[in-house]
Parts: structure tokens; C-alpha cells; sequence
């Protein structure tokens, strides 16, 4: 079935603890210069209890309360799930703390459907307090390794990616933008990640059908991220750690990979634990253990510890 000229799309915006970063990534949306859309908001449980506030300034909103956190994963393929039932030509998944460039989602729309055989695209994703400063301009898979990166990440914006879409490894699930036929043909998010390395998998299993993923440099949107606050937190160390070696047998690597990701985690480990430099980090090696106990009983989903 051809896409339409503009085709639809639902925008699924996950809210956990999150109102205020929420409300102003919808008031951002009232500036899409793209028409045919509706917004799904998804409350993954939040202990604020949005939904007055949600409803009451912002009526259009679609507003499903999940009563539990069912991660990025669960929470975003109620909106998948939704997205399908009612016949909705793409999806973009959009983090709450982000705010957007008017003309993005025209650019990332227009980005699949001129390409036949493209299946997910993104924008190019900067720093909220550091306008200038790249974050994402994609991603890439070091497959030698079993690591991944943002490509152009901290990198002054002058050009250098260009303005044509240009393929990619991965994502970012921070602004993601599916066709829903793909959806139909490789599935949903894998719901064992939770949180992180999720979009990833999804990537490499849509490209492993055919399906390109494209970076779109000029769509742009602003995140509120903060690397130190992700380096210091040690719910984000196990769930990078134990998704780390989940997507890993998820795409079904060899054994160079694994050997790399293990030695990685063991000098991590045995560095945090013998040098008093690093004596703030033990909260970090206490969830990476954890996290690699979990991944070797196969203790997967939401961790029970944070």
C-alpha cells in the first residue's frame, strides 16, 4: 500500500516523573509546521498523577495511564500497539525532555517517504543547554568491540554531516520516527531491555530485513541530557551494562565481541574497586555487578533494585 503525501503520524511521548519537562515538550509541538498528526501521551505510573493537568491544557492530547512503569519499551509499544489498531502510517517516539525545530518532523516524514526501502529515521539531536552542541547525529556499532556510539556527539554543528539524509547504524529512541508497515513486518521493541539499548536492537533487526535507517541533518531538536548525571547514576550503569550484553545476544554476535564487552566490565570493575581514586563509585560497581548477575540468570525487564 503507497504512503500518503502527508502521511499520518502519532507522536508517543512517554511521561514517568516527568509533568513539567512533559508540558513543555507538548507546548514545543504546538509549533509543528506538520499538519497530520495526533500526540499520545503514555504515564508510565508517575507518583504526580498528570492526568488533570495533561487533560485540562491540553484537551487533544490522547492520554493513556499504564498504572505501572513499563520502561520505554512497554510504554511506548502501548503506542505502537495503538498506532497500528488504528491504521497510522509512522510513529515518532519522542523523549519528554526534548523540544523541537518547527520543520522537523516535515523533514523526517519527508526523509522515509522518498525512500522505498528506509524504515526509521532521526533527527539531529543537541544539547538543550548547549544549543550549538551536537549530542546525535546518529549512531554507529562497533561490532569488532560490541560498543556503541553517538556519532558527532559534543561536536560543534558546522555543516559537516551535510543537509541529504545519510544512513546510519542506529537511532537514538530519543527521536525516533518508524514507518508502521515496518512495524507490522519486524515487530515491536523488545520489552526485556526496559530502558536502553532497546532502540539499538530494534535498528540492527529492521536493517537485518532490508530497512535503512537514516540520519536527517536537518531536523533538529534539543535534549535535556545531562552526561554527568547519567555517569553518576547507578540505575543507568546496570541497565547500561546488563542491555549491553542482552543486545549482544540479541543480534547473535560472535565471540570477539563478547571477549571485548567482558574484558571491558572486568578492568572497569577491578579499577573501581582497588583504586581509592575511584572509591565515589562504588554504588556504580555494586549496580554493574548486579546487572551482570541478572543477565547471567536471565533476569531481564524492569530490575527490581532501583
Amino acid at each position: 500500500m503507497p504512503l500518503s503525501v502527508t502521511p499520518s503520524v502519532l507522536i508517543v511521548i512517554i511521561n514517568w516523573n516527568s509533568l513539567q519537562d512533559t508540558l513543555a515538550c507538548l507546548e514545543s509541538l504546538k509549533q509543528l509546521s506538520y499538519s497530520n498528526y495526533k500526540t499520545l501521551v503514555v504515564d508510565n505510573g508517575s507518583s504526580e498523577n498528570p492526568a488533570n493537568e495533561i487533560r485540562t491544557k491540553y484537551p487533544e492530547v490522547l492520554l493513556f495511564e499504564a498504572g505501572s512503569n513499563l520502561g520505554f519499551t512497554g510504554g511506548n509499544n502501548l503506542g505502537l500497539t495503538y498506532a497500528l489498531e488504528q491504521g497510522i502510517e509512522y510513529t515518532l517516539l519522542l523523549n519528554a525532555d526534548t523540544t523541537i525545530e518547527p520543520d522537523f518532523l516535515q523533514h523526517l516524514v519527508e526523509a522515509l517517504n522518498t525512500d522505498d526501502k528506509a524504515g526509521i529515521a532521526g533527527p539531529s539531536i543537541y544539547y538543550y543547554d548547549h544549543p550549538q552542541t551536537l549530542w546525535s547525529a546518529g549512531g554507529e556499532i562497533d561490532w569488532q568491540r560490541g560498543d556503541t556510539q553517538m556519532i558527532g556527539i559534543d561536536e560543534a554543528d558546522a555543516g559537516q554531516f551535510g543537509v541529504a539524509p545519510r544512513a546510519v547504524d542506529f537511532i537514538s529512541g530519543c527521536a525516533l520516527l518508524v514507518k508502521m508497515s515496518m512495524v507490522q513486518t519486524v515487530g515491536n521493541l523488545d520489552e526485556r531491555f526496559f530502558a536502553y539499548y532497546e532502540e539499538t536492537e530494534w535498528c540492527v533487526r529492521s536493517a537485518r530485513y532490508g530497512y535503512r535507517i537514516l540520519h536527517v541533518p536537518q531536523a533538529k531538536i534539543w535534549h535535556k541530557i545531562s552526561p554527568e548525571k547519567r555517569e553518576a547514576s547507578p540505575m543507568v550503569h546496570y541497565y547500561m551494562t546488563r542491555n549491553r550484553l542482552l543486545f549482544l545476544k540479541a543480534t547473535r554476535v560472535g565471540l570477539k565481541p563478547w571477549s571485548h564487552t567482558l574484558f571491558d566490565f572486568t578492568k572497569r570493575l577491578v579499577s573501581w574497586t582497588i583504586k581509592p581514586r575511584w572509591r565515589h563509585k562504588r554504588p556504580q560497581r555494586q549496580a554493574m555487578l548486579r546487572a551482570l548477575m541478572d543477565f547471567a540468570s536471565g533476569r531481564f525487564g524492569k530490575t527490581t533494585y532501583y
